[in-house]
């Protein structure tokens, strides 16, 4: 009943917690001792550009192929899942179990990248949009490759 010490690395992830959230911090403290001057303010259209950046960058971090080999260490391969992604599964045991679950899960790394893009904004806005927009362009890229495929069907 409940979680056994086999079934998940609780562990571990309470440590990534604890990254995570000393990370956090750090980033919502910065951006308090910043003048209210000197900090933009997130706008609409920033939102929706760090957030379409934050779903692109975790499909590139956490299933391209190409990224594969960073991610290696704490995961073992399962298959290809087409269009350059592949299906991988986490690793080991305790701390590298626990990251291999999250590099391999987009829904769990896209807050860490997120809260990465915000921190980016508020200290560089300039080039946190221009490097967001990258992955904007990127991911309406894939969806109109993916249109175009099933069209050719």
């Amino acid at each position: 009943e409940g979680y056994s010490k086999t079934e998940r690395p609780l562990g571990g992830y309470a440590v990534l917690v604890g990254v995570f959230t000393v990370a956090l911090s750090g980033i919502l403290a910065s951006t308090v001792t910043k003048s209210e001057d000197e900090a933009p303010e997130l706008s609409w259209s920033d939102l929706l550009l760090l957030g379409v950046a934050t779903h692109k960058l975790s499909r590139i971090v956490t299933k391209d192929l190409v990224t594969s080999p960073f991610r290696a260490p704490f995961v073992k391969f399962k298959k290809s899942a087409g269009a350059g992604e592949v299906e991988e599964e986490a690793r080991g045991e305790g701390l590298q179990e626990a990251v291999g679950d999250l590099i391999t899960c987009p829904y769990c790394i896209a807050p860490w990248l997120a809260s990465a893009l915000v921190f980016g904004f508020q200290r560089a806005p300039r080039t946190t949009r221009v490097l967001s927009g990258i992955f904007c362009i990127t991911a309406a890229s894939d969806f109109l490759n993916q249109l175009y495929a099933k069209a050719k069907d």
